[in-house]
């Protein structure tokens, strides 16, 4: 099985420091970097070139949508999945349209993170289950073509 390599952009280390132990579980995704604002998730994106990159909404300097619309031009193959703490079904739209294949709000990490990245590594996408329709377990959706 092939290495994974993931960058995690989230101005809070601690947060980062608990996605990490999640991800870390498994022994194919690497971390190859974590980034506290947007500007930096651009720069490293360049730099490393990551598979995945999971990425905060909220993001100092530049924001997480910002990030995301530099980082498609740059490298449009990585994967974006935003985890974030707003619960706003029009911005999940929106980012899931444009710039990213997963959305996963913060407090259901542990239980949706994982799927979430296996989905969009699948080709596929992702949104947590408070914000998809049934069932309540997380909704993965096909790539449309």
């Amino acid at each position: 099985m092939r290495e994974i390599r993931v960058l995690l952009a989230d101005d809070y280390e601690h947060w980062r420091r608990c996605v990490s132990s999640l991800l870390l579980r498994q022994p194919e995704w690497k971390i190859i970097g974590e980034v506290s604002d947007g500007l930096e998730a651009v720069q490293k994106t360049q730099e490393l070139k990551p598979d995945l990159i999971l990425l905060d909404l909220s993001l100092p300097k530049l924001s997480g949508v910002e990030a995301a619309n530099r980082i498609r031009r740059i490298a449009p193959a990585t994967k974006i999945v935003f985890m974030t703490a707003y619960r706003d079904s029009d911005a999940m739209q929106t980012v899931l349209r444009n710039e990213a294949e997963g959305y996963v709000l913060k407090w259901e990490v542990t239980k949706n993170l994982l799927p979430a990245v296996e989905a969009v590594l699948w080709g596929g996408k992702f949104v947590s289950a408070e914000l998809a329709d049934p069932p309540k377990s997380g909704r993965s959706f096909e790539r449309s073509h």
